[in-house]
Parts: C-alpha cells; structure tokens; sequence
C-alpha cells in the first residue's frame, strides 16, 4: 500500500516517489518466498494487483511531472540545435570566393569555435532525442523504475553540456570577429557564462537527485544501516 505523506520530502517530483514506491516493491519481491506473489487477500487481489489500484494517481501525477519537465526542456533543446545548425553554415568573416572555404580556416580560435558548435549540436540533438523518449513513453509502472528517469538524466545532462558549448561557441566568434578588442570579448564572456551558471545552479540538485535515487544503494541495505 502507498502513504500518501511517505517521502514526499525525499525525492524530486512524483515520478521519482513513484520510482522510490517501485524500488520497494522490488526489493520486497526479491526476499519473499515466490508463492507469496500469488497470494490474495481478503478482496482477492494479488500483491501486483493491489499495489498497481494503490499508486493510479501517483502514476498520473508522475507522468504529468516527467511531461511537463521534458515538455520545457525540449523547446530549450530544440532551440540550440537551431542556433547552432544556422552557425554552422554561417561562419564568423564567411568563405572564400574562389574556394568557398571560410575565411578563418587557419585560425586556432575558429577551430574552437567548430568544435564547440558541433559538440553542443550533437549534445543538444541527444537532448532532444532523450525528451522526445519521455513525451512518447507508455507511463508503465516499471519505466518510472530505470528507463524513464535514465532519460531524464542524460536529457537534462547533454542540455547543461550543449548551453556551456554553445556559449563558447559564442565567444569564440567573438575572437574571430573583434579582433585586438580583449576587453570587449573578455567582458562579454563573463556576461556569457551567467545563463550557464544560473541554468546549472538551478538544475544540479535535481539532476544530483536523479542521480542518487537511480543508481544510489539499495533500499533494504540503506534501511539496515540506519537501523529503521
């Protein structure tokens, strides 16, 4: 049976208490005698059964919550593969008429900024993949278990990773573009990273969190250690 007040202070959003409420159930089933699965109670429901009647609306609220977060997150994402796409064939001082190579080939700093610009091209298009994954998922209960917070992990990761790539693919241009101007490339880039860090700041402790509730010990072993 779920409580209703059970760790709601523990884990970040419904789709990881659900989560928490399947890694319970697993790790129950896998020290009971297997005959006890079978058995029924007063209303003759199996354990499977009722524990799928007592968490519907958990299961509901934890797909609003996966969708509404990945929902957000893939517009972010979809704008970086943009962005970054539209850079790509746009290079910082064009190509060259006679060979239509850019300009700037021979530049270290342009080679940084296509690598930077591929990298969060990459890293965003991944993002969006993982999102997409979310948005499309049938909502079982066993995906609240490893696959869906698996995607929200790698998703919210390679979006983090694709801003701080894009950000310097950003400065980079910047180099190429304003050259002899330091103090202005260098002042835009401290103005460059406070979206990076602000993001960041504000996703690392959810991220942090999906992390520990997925691949952290297991549940029985955590309990046994604290005594509870």
């Amino acid at each position: 049976m779920f409580e209703p007040s059970a760790r709601r202070n523990t884990v970040p959003g419904a789709a990881f208490l659900m989560q928490r409420e399947v890694q319970w159930y697993k790790e129950l089933e896998s020290i009971v005698r297997p005959s006890i699965l079978e058995n029924t109670n007063k209303n003759v429901k199996r354990p499977q059964e009722l524990f799928t009647e007592s968490h519907k609306e958990l299961v509901k609220e934890g797909e609003k919550w996966m969708k509404g977060t990945a929902s957000s997150c893939t517009v972010v994402a979809a704008l970086i593969v943009t962005i970054m796409f539209a850079a790509a064939i746009t290079v910082p001082g064009g190509n060259k008429q006679d060979l239509g190579l850019p300009t700037f080939l021979n530049e270290k700093v342009f080679m940084v900024f296509i690598i930077s610009d591929a990298l969060s091209l990459l890293s965003a298009s991944t993002s969006l993949l993982m999102f997409l994954g979310i948005l499309t998922s049938r909502y079982a209960e066993e995906d609240f278990l490893k696959s869906l917070p698996k995607k929200m992990i790698v998703g919210l990761s390679t979006l983090i990773f694709s801003i701080a790539a894009m950000m310097i693919t950003f400065c980079a241009s910047l180099f190429i573009i304003l050259p002899g101007k330091s103090w202005v490339v260098i002042l835009v880039i401290c103005l460059a990273s406070v979206p990076v860090i602000l993001f960041t700041w504000m996703q690392f402790h959810l991220l942090i969190d999906m992390v520990i509730s997925t691949y952290g010990s297991r549940i029985i072993n955590k309990e046994a250690k604290y005594g509870s």
